[in-house]
C-alpha cells in the first residue's frame, strides 16, 4: 500500500481504506484491521469521527454491501471522544 493521491487523501493518506475497497473477497475482520490501522495512524488533532463518515460518504453509494462499508459504518457511530482509561484517566471509586 502506498500514498494516495485521489480524492480520499486528506482523510486516508496512506490509502489503507482505498486499498480494502480494491482487495477481491476481502472479509469484515480484515476491514476491521485495516480500519484499526488506518485509526492508529491518524494524526492525533484528526477528527477520527469526523472522517469516519467522510469516508462513509465517499464510498457508501458505490459499495453499500462492502464489508468496509459496514466498518466504516460501525466505526463513525460507536468511537469514543476524548481520553478515556490509561494511568491518568479517571479513578474508580472503591
Amino acid at each position: 500500500m502506498g500514498k494516495n493521491e485521489g480524492p480520499t487523501a486528506d482523510l486516508d493518506p496512506r490509502a489503507l481504506i482505498v486499498e480494502a475497497y480494491k482487495i477481491e473477497g476481502i472479509v469484515e475482520a480484515d476491514c476491521r484491521s485495516v480500519f484499526f490501522d488506518w485509526a492508529l495512524g491518524a494524526s492525533v488533532d484528526r477528527d477520527m469521527v469526523a472522517d469516519t463518515k467522510a469516508l462513509l460518504a465517499f464510498y457508501e453509494a458505490d459499495a453499500p454491501d462492502h464489508p468496509m462499508t459496514k466498518v466504516l459504518r460501525e466505526g463513525g457511530s460507536a468511537m469514543p471522544q476524548g481520553r478515556r482509561g490509561g494511568r491518568k484517566g479517571p479513578r474508580r471509586a472503591n
